[in-house]
């Protein structure tokens, strides 16, 4: 229940006594205004100042969706190198090269192989069939044939027809070819002149008498000497390794 009366009925009581005092106040609507006449109000309760009050605390997280990630920033500059780190683990072997890498591999193993097997094969030589004279062994595999068959044999063993450059040579070829043999020696294409087969003359020479006709290969005789003989004509095979 409010205190004080109604404001209206609390005008007309002030306006009632005001009047009654007055000589002149016979029509109190004409003459004296209601505000003019009325003495003042009691004064209200003070309003507020407007001004913001203190902040408060912030609040909790809200309990939303997070939103989604915005796009990156641009790129900052490049930072200093940092120190070198400590060495890493040794991987696994990795798979052998393929093609080319493995096609050297394999052709490098087998060229070893073949020189092993060689190697193997010229000792045997020696030991069974050959004659070794300073650094070079003569051998023969027994065989009578021609002239351009003697030359394949040896080819295939990567090996010469024999010749003797000085007489201990020519001894060593005589003691294995007990029944003769051909030389690597040829006149055909040198007008008479004795060459080996690379086209080099022949300084070391021990003729037959009576050697000298139009053959042009040259056999070791039994006895040591050498003679003249057609190429068609079969001798036994001495080959001639360098070592």
């Amino acid at each position: 229940m409010s205190l004080f009366p109604s404001l209206p009925l609390l005008l007309l009581i002030v306006v009632t006594a005001s009047c009654t005092e007055t000589e002149n106040c016979e029509n109190v609507q004409k003459t004296c205004p209601v505000i003019a006449c009325g003495s003042s109000g009691i004064n209200g309760l003070p309003g507020k100042d407007r001004h913001d009050g203190a902040k408060g605390e912030k609040g909790e997280p809200g309990q939303g969706l997070r939103g989604f990630q915005g796009p990156p920033g641009k790129v900052g500059p490049q930072g200093m190198p940092g120190p070198p780190g400590l060495p890493g683990q040794v991987g696994q072997k990795g798979d052998p090269g393929d093609d080319l890498g493995n096609y050297i591999s394999q052709a490098t193993s087998e060229r070893a192989a073949q020189q092993s097997e060689l190697d193997q094969l010229k000792k045997w030589l020696i030991f069974s069939l050959g004659k070794k004279v300073g650094k070079k062994f003569y051998f023969t595999n027994g065989e009578k044939m021609t002239f351009d068959e003697v030359k394949t044999l040896c080819a295939q063993f990567q090996a010469s027809v024999a010749i003797p450059t000085n007489a201990e040579e020519n001894k060593a070829i005589q003691d294995i070819a007990s029944g003769g043999a051909f030389l690597g020696i040829t006149n055909e294409e040198t007008d008479g002149q004795s060459v080996d087969l690379t086209g080099k003359r022949v300084t070391y020479q021990n003729w037959h008498d009576g050697a000298g006709s139009e053959e042009h290969c040259v056999t070791l005789l039994v006895d040591g000497t050498w003679n003249d003989i057609t190429c068609s004509a079969s001798f036994l095979a001495v080959c001639k390794y360098s070592a």
